[in-house]
């Protein structure tokens, strides 16, 4: 989450919505948010809804829900999933603005 916050800007400027679902309960998660002042939409999804929607895995030698990242576009079509191996495994900001900046040249 950090490497969304820290481009924040830069997802804004591309009209890109930023929404985390994490397998925490409601009231832990909401504390997570505010504490580490988190500017993007936090989803509680301790039932793993979310998850099994977008065929997230889980991998309890790897602490749990590895990493997952979709970007949906305007029209509710997932167009981009990374699904990570481990915690590190993500996509660069960099990767994700020319996906979104090609979405956004095709409507």
């Amino acid at each position: 989450m950090a490497q969304l916050r820290q481009d924040y800007g830069e997802f804004e400027k591309r009209s890109t919505l930023i929404i985390v679902a994490g397998p925490e309960n409601a009231k832990s998660f909401e504390s997570y948010f505010k504490k580490h002042d988190l500017p993007f939409i936090g989803i509680p999804d301790p039932k793993a809804s979310v998850l099994k929607l977008y065929g997230q895995e889980v991998n309890l030698f790897k602490l749990g829900r590895m990493p997952a990242q979709v970007l949906v576009d305007r029209d509710g079509s997932a167009r981009f999933v990374h699904y990570g191996h481990s915690m590190s495994d993500i996509p660069e900001n960099s990767e994700l603005f020319e996906l979104i900046d090609s979405i956004n040249q095709e409507k």
